[in-house]
């Protein structure tokens, strides 16, 4: 006995399993993991190298090739590229695809905490961090105030953070744009004068107890230099119990003879939004949580603490990731609406009955194919989510070609349940043959290598699932509805029926002969429609991974190695005034002196320097046919400012690059290096399609020592 007789034969049974389908796609569409974007193991690492006053070449030396050569030693290492700057080293580790991130950071910070007592003593930090690309934060929010001192927003920055972290499914919650604290000595010169005491001792004083640490910089005009002075206290009461010297018998403290408080220290980051003073706050998601459970938590916590926010400082809300997880679910259903009415518009020659049928087993194939995805360990996510869209064009051939025989069979005068098995059994092998040759088409998509592979591998699962259930469903779920729910039209069938038929017999049928007679002509006319479409590739355009196309970009700035942040910041101002022109940008958040708080899985957070910064922008919505040009018209008038590099990034689906095209140069002539560096940015200028070409070896540094 068949599956497909069994099915029909066995009603009761194929009902039970019929509902229990239902109730496991319904159960796994509430209960499976919801984001904008798949997450997969990163196997890259960043090793962060400080080390006050040391050049690119000290730096490399001392502490860079150490490093490298432990690392270098590990299994499974891909590549390690090192960035040097003064007193700057970003070491960026990665790993095979495959490995076990959590032993391989392991790894290193074994080698790395093994290495510590070799490296120099001043070295101020040395750590390691791990690039997460499920670390992004879904909601971003922005404490704005004009009047109110940074110590006021703190205070309550550092309190919706700690509410943020308490709501179910939020894992962080992080702070953006806070100035950082210095300790600032005034000293009582009166009281000073009456002791006998000097100035210099207390200067003295003060630096005898610390060492050499890098403390602020000074600026002069469109530049920055670097400047050290002494401080290593633990705490402000620490610094005002300095021993300054003995008067009469009596021990004379810091405090004493000067006022010792804790204020903002020159700023090193600015944030604004939408142009006015702020402090950002952003949150980020579990893995496996729902976006959509987790923003509700995070908006009803943010309704409540807004209310509670003194008259001085106001909350603006920005990024809200579940948008977009909200627009491309909205997008899958009106795919879903449009399937269900091609169907039966398909299938009204065979009448209402049979579309019935195909129509129930699109959600149904569906149902299983969520539920599969879930079990597999996956989630609903942009790439999932075109997977099944993908899907629902394929779906239907096999319930449709088995409802349309069984329709056959019943015309020429079997009963429908004789006919639903008859006419299934017959064409069994040719649905399998169908559907094995649409799995097979998917299939090498799940063995992509690298980290690419496992980013995309959520859509061919997607498209296998579901196509996999529909034969499941077309071999048996649909046999036993149609023994049930089809009935005789007559032989000629109903009115579209009778008319598809006339259409077959007319026209069709004279250009299909007209094929036959001519077999040269018509294998010509193929082959040239098959040349003429690949003419067309070009023009398309191709590529592994697509644009995001979501409502949001980044606007990177750099001015010139060593420029100050207010110099850094004026050309913010004008991006900022820029993309206020424009209508369908609706929020501008702005980082200076760092990048913003990640939003997007493969664009890590810039770290902090006075040279960059970023404006986060929103579009009102995003129109595939309108919003390319409108940013393409952004960028240029970007170019126009003088003195920066100035970049339009939309967002990009794929792991993490530099960019799409990046040359390194490898040698141990840094003067060769610089000067093969210029000639190759010639070419690429010089060549058609480029855009944005950077030559960071260009970057001049000023220092003072």
């Amino acid at each position: 006995m068949s599956i497909s007789e069994f099915s029909v034969k066995r009603f009761q049974f194929t009902i039970v399993v019929f509902l229990m389908l239902i109730a496991l796609g319904v159960s796994s569409m509430l209960s499976i993991p919801k984001a904008e974007d798949p997450s997969f193991p990163s196997p890259n690492f960043a090793v962060i190298v400080v080390l006050p006053g040391a050049n690119p070449g000290d730096l490399e030396r001392t502490v860079v090739d150490p490093v490298e050569g432990k690392l270098k030693a590990l299994d499974d290492v891909k590549s390690i590229k090192t960035t040097i700057e003064d007193s700057l080293s970003v070491m960026q580790v990665e790993f095979n695809a495959g490995v076990d991130p959590d032993r391989k950071q392991d790894e290193v910070l074994r080698e790395i905490n093994g290495l510590r007592a070799t490296l120099p003593k001043e070295l101020v930090r040395l750590d390691v961090l791990h690039f997460n690309p499920s670390n992004v934060n879904i909601r971003e929010v922005a404490l704005v105030s004009d009047t109110a001192p940074y110590h006021d927003m703190e205070v309550q920055a550092r309190a919706l953070k700690k509410r943020l972290e308490g709501r179910p499914g939020v894992r962080e919650s992080v702070i953006a744009g806070l100035p950082k604290q210095e300790v600032r000595v005034e000293l009582d010169l009166g009281r000073m004068a009456a002791l006998g005491i000097l100035p210099g001792e207390v200067l003295g004083a003060v630096g005898g107890d610390a060492v050499n640490v890098p403390a602020g910089a000074v600026d002069a005009g469109a530049r920055r230099f670097n400047v050290k002075t002494s401080g290593d206290y633990a705490s402000v009461e620490e610094v005002g119990e300095t021993v300054v010297r003995s008067v009469g018998g009596k021990i004379v403290h810091l405090r004493d003879v000067a006022k010792v408080a804790m204020v903002d220290a020159e700023a090193t980051h600015v944030a604004r939004f939408d142009g006015k003073r702020a402090v950002l706050v952003a949150a980020n998601q579990k893995d496996g949580a729902n976006i959509f459970e987790t923003s509700e938590a995070i908006e009803s916590e943010l309704d409540a603490f807004e209310k509670e926010l003194p008259a001085t400082i106001r909350m603006e809300r920005g990024f809200q990731q579940s948008k977009n997880v909200e627009h491309r679910l909205r997008g899958f259903t009106r795919d879903f609406a449009l399937a269900i009415f091609l169907v039966l518009l398909t299938l009204l020659p065979l009448g209402l009955r049979a579309s019935a049928v195909v129509m129930v087993s699109i959600p149904l194939s569906l149902a299983v194919g969520i539920f599969l995805l879930k079990i597999a360990g996956y989630s609903i996510n942009q790439l999932s989510i075109v997977g099944f869209v993908i899907a629902l064009g394929l779906l239907v051939d096999d319930s449709v070609v088995v409802v349309e025989n069984i329709s056959r069979f019943i015309r020429a005068g079997y009963s429908p349940k004789e006919a639903a098995v008859k006419a299934t059994r017959q064409i069994t092998v040719s649905v399998l043959g169908c559907t094995a040759t649409l799995v097979f088409a998917f299939v090498p998509l799940l063995f992509l290598p690298g980290t690419a592979g496992q980013f995309i591998r959520s859509l061919p699962l997607a498209v296998v699932f579901t196509i996999a259930a529909s034969l499941l469903v077309s071999l048996t779920i649909v046999p036993f509805l149609s023994s049930f729910l089809l009935k005789n039209a007559g032989e000629h069938g109903n009115i579209f029926f009778r008319g598809m038929t006339w259409i077959i017999e007319g026209s069709y049928r004279r250009v299909l002969e007209r094929a036959i007679a001519h077999p040269f002509v018509t294998l010509g006319v193929a082959a040239l429609l098959f040349v003429g479409s690949l003419a067309l590739i070009p023009s398309i355009g191709f590529g592994l991974f697509p644009k995001a196309g979501t409502p949001q970009f980044l606007v990177t700035i750099e001015t010139p190695e060593g420029a100050s942040l207010g110099e850094t910041d004026r050309a913010a101002q004008f991006v900022e005034s820029t993309l206020r022109k424009h209508e369908e940008i609706t929020k501008v958040a702005t980082n200076v002196g760092k990048g913003n708080p990640q939003i997007y899985y493969n664009v890590i957070q810039h770290n902090e320097k006075t040279n960059y910064a970023e404006v986060f922008a929103e579009l009102r919505a995003f129109e595939p046919k309108t919003s390319p040009a409108l940013l393409d018209g952004i960028r240029g008038e970007l170019a126009k400012y003088p003195g920066a590099v100035i970049e339009l990034k939309e967002f990009e689906n794929g792991p993490p690059l530099d960019a799409p095209v990046a040359i390194r140069l490898l040698g141990d002539d840094t003067v060769a290096l610089r000067a093969a560096a210029v000639r190759v940015e010639a070419v690429l200028a010089a060549t058609d399609g480029t855009r944005d070409v950077r030559n960071p070896s260009r970057d001049e540094k000023t220092d003072l020592r």
